[in-house]
C-alpha cells in the first residue's frame, strides 16, 4: 500500500481485492460502481450519506468577477455547482485517535447494508 501521501484508484481496487478475496477485475467493477453511483446521485441533486463516514453534496457557487492571471483582464465567472464532502463524526474520531488500533479497522456503521442512503 502507498504510504507516500495519496492512494490511487488502482491501490483502492487492490485493497478491495485483497480484503474481499475477489479478483482485481471484480473489485474494479465494485469501485467503479460506487464512484458512478455517487456521481449520478450528485448529478440528480441528491445528497449521499454514508453513516459513520461522511456525506457528499453539491454547493452552488455564485457568479463573480474574476481575473485572467496571464493578461490581468477582468472576466465573468459563471455560476457553478461544486461537490463537497463533509466527514462524519466517526471518521473524524478514527482519524484523530491515537495509534491504539490498526488504521484499517472498519467502523461498525460502515459494515451494514443500508449505508448508501440516497444512492
Amino acid at each position: 500500500m502507498n504510504t507516500g501521501g495519496s492512494m490511487t484508484k488502482a491501490e483502492l481496487v487492490e485493497e478491495v481485492s485483497r480484503v474481499s478475496d475477489l479478483t482485481k477485475k471484480h473489485s474494479e467493477v465494485i469501485v467503479d460502481t460506487v464512484f458512478k453511483s455517487i456521481i449520478d446521485a450528485l448529478h440528480r441533486g441528491e445528497k449521499i450519506e454514508l453513516r459513520g463516514f461522511g456525506s457528499f453534496r453539491l454547493r452552488r457557487r455564485e457568479p463573480r468577477k474574476g481575473r485572467n492571471p496571464k493578461t490581468g483582464d477582468k472576466v465573468d465567472v459563471p455560476p457553478k455547482k461544486v461537490p463537497y464532502f463533509k466527514p462524519g463524526k466517526e471518521l473524524k474520531e478514527l482519524i484523530n485517535r491515537e495509534a491504539e488500533a490498526p488504521a484499517s479497522t472498519v467502523p461498525p456503521a460502515l459494515t451494514g447494508s443500508s449505508d448508501l442512503a440516497g444512492v
